[in-house]
């Protein structure tokens, strides 16, 4: 006995005291836990604030086979969950049986697919038919689990959704600004350890290890959801009328090179990215186009600036001998128009005009100057992944020529759009930029993206006159190819294109790319706008025809939305097509949910008293009116309404405004409120106003008819609001601009 004690001793001896060290940290081993702390996701937001990409909860579905076998509960199992996840029963039963390599059933298994990220939603469903079936059947647990996770969810679902990327169902980001933007975006996970006694309770004594989470920074784009909302929805009418394999739009600030909208149809929703994955192709960065006329605006600028641009210089248009050439390069009009000026040449989209211009005048040398110093063949810099550079083939004679008028060149869209920026702001070329600021949420700081000049291209002096030269291409309702895009009030500078596609080794006759860009105001420009439509499903119309008109539509109304005053008046010789809208009806909304109308329509507007909800509208819902006409929405009772700002509205409105409110207008002269002033007449409460002809000073023009003598104002003033306040003005027409190519030389004429 006394034996077995001294070997007891040794023994304890040696495991306490010459072992003990390393057995003690075997037992804080098992004594200790970790918790991997989960760093959330920087978000993604546009330039107003509003989120474009977020985490949000998520629950993952994981099954324990042995219990449900045990519990003989296989197939309510399957069946429950087909009904709520519709995952076919074929894939349920693999799981809900899934066993080990010995044979065993196994006691955790996750359904990946279809049960993974879920919402809660069906978390919700998911948690009831568990509760019922184990009421049912008796038993502590069904076998069915639920794990809380993040996942990201895009709630402005298809906007700008090529912009932003996505993220697959394993978190690895894949492209837009989630795949450029990952390591900012991502953050650094944390932890925590700590021990535990035998109930996983923490030990108040215990070793404690923590390293925070570190969150993602967040991201805020240039974009401008309102104006992704209007390229969104003229690239939808084209994709209807249409048919294209795709279009492009990109809107931007030409004076910074912020994107505004940078869209794509097809279009594709991220939150279900595996229903049309193929469509976040994003084509503005990542496609070449060959770009046709619209290219001629680089040679146009070179040729101004180079001083071998004389707008009343004559030449025979038509076709054009390049010696080395063996076909003649003929216009899109196989027999020209007779012998006409280079202006005019630049109004028809001559070839032959851009040939004489770069490949006699400018030359080679120059001309490869130029096309680089406005960015192509080149990256633009864009903070976006997998951007493509183009090409300028300049090895043959044919290939400068060609060059000329956009033929055998490869552009990006985002190329384009830098490029006429460049000749819009006054000669600076930019570096396009779609991130305005990243904030990092652990440090409380904001990083601000300015603006980057890449080089000087052309002077302020030439910038003017190609903007002044590129506005008759659109104002010239008889030989202008982008009068489509005229925008009556606003001066507009643009250029159609129409390229006939590489099919094989030569250029088709029946499949072409489209497009036009231009930008407005032409001597204040505010936005750059660029439509291409790749093979639009009618061969014989051009760029003109397709893009033209979007543009007109998603440049109005941004111009709206920016309150950019109109360069002339409404009645004025400019206007040679009036353009008008249609009020919404808003009345009887809440004052919040009609201001999100209006502006979702680029409507100007202004409150009228402090009530929550719209009594009643001025102009009344249907009118047709001009497209800066404010609409007045009524919200109080006329003795409770102060007297709004009428300047820019007409007579008319004025008389009904004032009507309500309960005060005697005065009116002095005619066309629309240019000044207003109250006053006391005879112990009565008047409102004086001075009307003028419109001329868009203030930023308001009117579209009804402002042609009223003296006499008859203060005979309407008299009869304080009997008027009506329906009338409007005819709507505008729109002409095809563009013919198609009839017959052209697959290898020298492009189609427009």
């Amino acid at each position: 006995m006394t034996l077995l004690f001294l070997i007891l001793i040794s023994r304890i001896y040696v495991v306490q005291v010459v072992e003990g060290a390393k057995w003690y940290e075997l037992a804080k081993k098992r004594w200790s836990t970790e918790e991997q702390l989960v760093a959330k996701r920087g978000t993604i937001a546009d330039r107003d604030g509003n989120v474009l990409a977020m985490d949000t909860i998520a629950y993952n579905v994981s099954v324990n086979p042995q219990l449900i076998n045990e519990e003989g509960l296989t197939e309510e199992i399957i069946d429950g969950l087909h009904d709520i996840l519709g995952i076919s029963k074929e894939e349920l039963r693999k799981n809900v049986t899934a066993k080990k390599e010995d044979g065993d059933f196994l006691v955790h298994r996750e359904i990946r697919n279809g049960g993974w990220q879920i919402d809660k939603a069906l978390a919700d469903k998911i948690r009831k038919f568990r509760e019922e079936l184990a009421k049912e059947k008796k038993v502590y647990d069904v076998g069915i689990d639920l794990a809380e996770s993040l996942k990201r969810y895009y709630p402005r679902k298809t906007l700008a959704s090529q912009v932003v990327g996505y993220l697959n169902k394993e978190g690895a980001a894949m492209t837009g600004i989630e795949a450029s933007f990952d390591e900012q975006l991502s953050g650094e996970n944390g932890l925590i350890k700590y021990e535990k006694d035998g109930k996983r309770v923490q030990l108040s004594e215990g070793e404690v290890e923590y390293k925070p989470a570190e969150d993602g920074q967040n991201i805020q784009l240039t974009i401008d959801s309102d104006i992704q909302h209007y390229v969104d929805e003229a690239l939808q009418e084209i994709q209807k009328k249409y048919a294209p394999k795709s279009a492009t739009a990109i809107a931007a600030d030409p004076n910074t090179m912020e994107i505004l909208a940078m869209s794509n149809i097809p279009q594709y929703d991220p939150n279900e990215y595996w229903k049309n994955n193929a469509n976040s192709y994003n084509h503005a960065i990542k496609s070449l186009y060959e770009p046709g006329s619209t290219f001629k605006i680089a040679t146009l600028a070179a040729a101004v600036e180079e001083g071998v641009f004389n707008p009343d210089e004559t030449y025979k248009s038509g076709r054009i001998k390049i010696k080395g050439i063996p076909n003649p390069i003929r216009d899109i009009k196989r027999e020209g128009w007779g012998t006409i000026t280079f202006l005019e040449g630049l109004k028809y989209s001559s070839n032959v005009a851009f040939v004489k211009l770069g490949y006699e005048r400018l030359g080679e040398e120059k001309l490869r100057k130029y096309y680089t110093d406005f960015g192509f063949g080149q990256k633009t810099g864009i903070q976006l992944g997998s951007e493509l550079k183009g090409s300028i083939r300049f090895q043959y004679p044919s290939e400068i020529a060609n060059a000329t008028f956009g033929q055998g060149v490869s552009v990006t869209p985002i190329q384009q759009v830098a490029a006429v920026a460049a000749v819009a702001n006054g000669g600076k070329l930019l570096q396009p930029q779609i991130i305005k600021s990243i904030t990092d949420p652990n440090t409380k700081s904001t990083t601000n993206i300015e603006p980057k000049v890449v080089r000087q291209v052309i002077s302020e002096e030439t910038s003017r006159k190609v903007g002044e030269y590129l506005e008759q291409v659109v104002s010239d309702q008889e030989k202008g190819t982008g009068k489509n895009a005229y925008i009556e009030g606003y001066r507009v500078a643009g250029k159609t294109g129409t390229a006939q596609k590489v099919d094989g080794i030569n250029y088709s006759d029946t499949k072409f790319v489209v497009s036009f860009i231009g930008y407005a105001p032409v001597d204040n420009p505010k936005i750059v706008v660029y439509i291409v439509v790749d093979e639009p499903n009618d061969s014989l119309v051009g760029g003109g025809t397709v893009a033209a008109p979007a543009f007109k539509q998603i440049v109005l109304k941004s111009l709206r939305k920016m309150g950019v005053a109109p360069n002339y008046a409404a009645d004025s010789e400019n206007a040679a097509k009036e353009v008008t809208m249609t009020i919404p009806d808003v009345t009887d909304l809440k004052v919040d949910q009609a201001k999100a109308e209006l502006k979702a329509k680029a409507v100007s507007f202004e409150l009228v008293g402090n009530g929550k909800t719209v009594l009643q509208q001025i102009p009344a819902a249907g009118s047709s009116v001009h497209p800066t006409q404010r609409i007045y929405l009524i919200t109080e009772q006329k003795e409770k309404l102060a007297i709004p700002d009428l300047k820019g509205v007409s007579l008319r409105d004025a008389l009904e405004i004032t009507s309500l409110i309960g005060i005697r207008l005065i009116p002095e002269g005619q066309g629309f409120v240019v000044s207003q002033k109250e006053e006391t007449l005879n112990n009565v409460r008047v409102l004086k106003v001075v009307l003028a002809p419109p001329t868009g000073a203030d930023g308001v023009v009117g579209s009804q008819d402002a042609e009223t003598d003296a006499a008859e104002n203060e005979e309407k003033a008299a009869s304080a609001g009997n008027e009506s306040s329906d009338e409007g003005q005819p709507a505008g027409t729109d002409e095809a601009a563009d013919s198609a190519s009839n017959g052209s030389s697959p290898n020298n004429t492009a189609a427009e």
